[in-house]
Order: C-alpha cells, then sequence, then structure tokens
C-alpha cells in the first residue's frame, strides 16, 4: 500500500505517461488525413488542444453537478482527471509554444495583441493550475497540515470552476488572436 509520500511520484508518473500516450496518438493522427474545421494557420497541436481544453471545460462543470450529487468519489476523478490530463497538454502543446514565441519578448511586447492575449491567458491558466493542484492536495490527502488547508473548500473550488473557465475563454482568445488574426 502506498504511503502519503508517494503520492506526488505517482502523479508524476501518471503524467508522464499520460504525455507519452498523447504524444503517440498525435503522432498516428498526423498521418490521417484532416479536414480544416478551424483557423487555416493552426498546427494540428494547436486544434487538438482547442478541442481538448473545451471537452476538459464542460467535463469540470460536470464534475461539479456530480458533488453536487454528493458522488464525491466520482467528482474526484473526474476533476482530477482533467487536472493531470491539462498538465499533459501544458507541457507538450502550451509551454513549448510559450516558451519560444511569448517568453523571449517579454516584458516589451506585452501590450501586442499576439503576445499581450498569450501572457494574460498564461497568468490566469497557470494560476487555476496551481490553485487546481493545491485543491487537489487539500481534498484527497493529508500532505498538507492543517494551517495550511483552506477552510470552505466547496467555496474554493467554485472559485476554481470559475478560474478555469476564465483561463479557457483566454485560450480560446489566444487560438483566435494567433491564428485567425495575427499577420
Amino acid at each position: 500500500m502506498c504511503s502519503e509520500q508517494c503520492v506526488p511520484s505517482m502523479a508524476f508518473a501518471v503524467i508522464l505517461a499520460m504525455r507519452e500516450e498523447l504524444i503517440s496518438v498525435v503522432r498516428v493522427l498526423r498521418g490521417v488525413p484532416m479536414i480544416r474545421v478551424f483557423a487555416n494557420g493552426a498546427t494540428f497541436e494547436a486544434d487538438l488542444n482547442l478541442v481538448t481544453q473545451l471537452v476538459m471545460g464542460v467535463a469540470l462543470i460536470a464534475g461539479a453537478f456530480l458533488a453536487r450529487a454528493k458522488r464525491y468519489a466520482a467528482h474526484g476523478i473526474c476533476q482530477t482527471t482533467v487536472l493531470l490530463l491539462n498538465l499533459a497538454m501544458i507541457a507538450y502543446v502550451m509551454w513549448p509554444s510559450f516558451y519560444s514565441d511569448v517568453l523571449p519578448v517579454l516584458p516589451d511586447h506585452l501590450t501586442d495583441s499576439y503576445h499581450g492575449v498569450a501572457s494574460a491567458h498564461g497568468f490566469v491558466a497557470v494560476s487555476a493550475e496551481l490553485f487546481g493542484l493545491y485543491l487537489l492536495l487539500v481534498a484527497g490527502t493529508n500532505i498538507l497540515p492543517d494551517h495550511l488547508r483552506v477552510q470552505r473548500l466547496k467555496l474554493w473550488m467554485r472559485v476554481e470552476l470559475g478560474l478555469w473557465w476564465i483561463g479557457i475563454v483566454t485560450g480560446v482568445l489566444t487560438y483566435y488572436v494567433w491564428y485567425s488574426w495575427a499577420p
């Protein structure tokens, strides 16, 4: 049986496995002829990320309804799956784009729509991901001492859902600016 100390290493192993699976799926799908539904300038990874983020947003709302129905185990599994899948998407799609396209020109180009919207999205989305990881530790483990744990968990989970959806909206805006509107 695993103690609480091995939970972070297990989570990291799950994230790495999910990343590897995502990479293999992307490699297989690259060989399939594509029907363009999204922006013409977007990469396959950007399109996949957009769809994945929207599906994960819907899954988070479904998870909230699971909690409302007092199905807490299903709620925890749903929300944790989304949180860990998002880590894989950050590692595979979002961070490399941000690192190569946005980070080198900061802070000089924050007022440019191309870099500004991506920076705003990055700030909001990373805040949502880190806060979600914190809530996962609070709700799913006893790793954190009592003085580091939030008291009104339901309230903070609702705040997290709202923050996550702000991240999704800014992500859609980033997609639009980068691939439909940018020169």
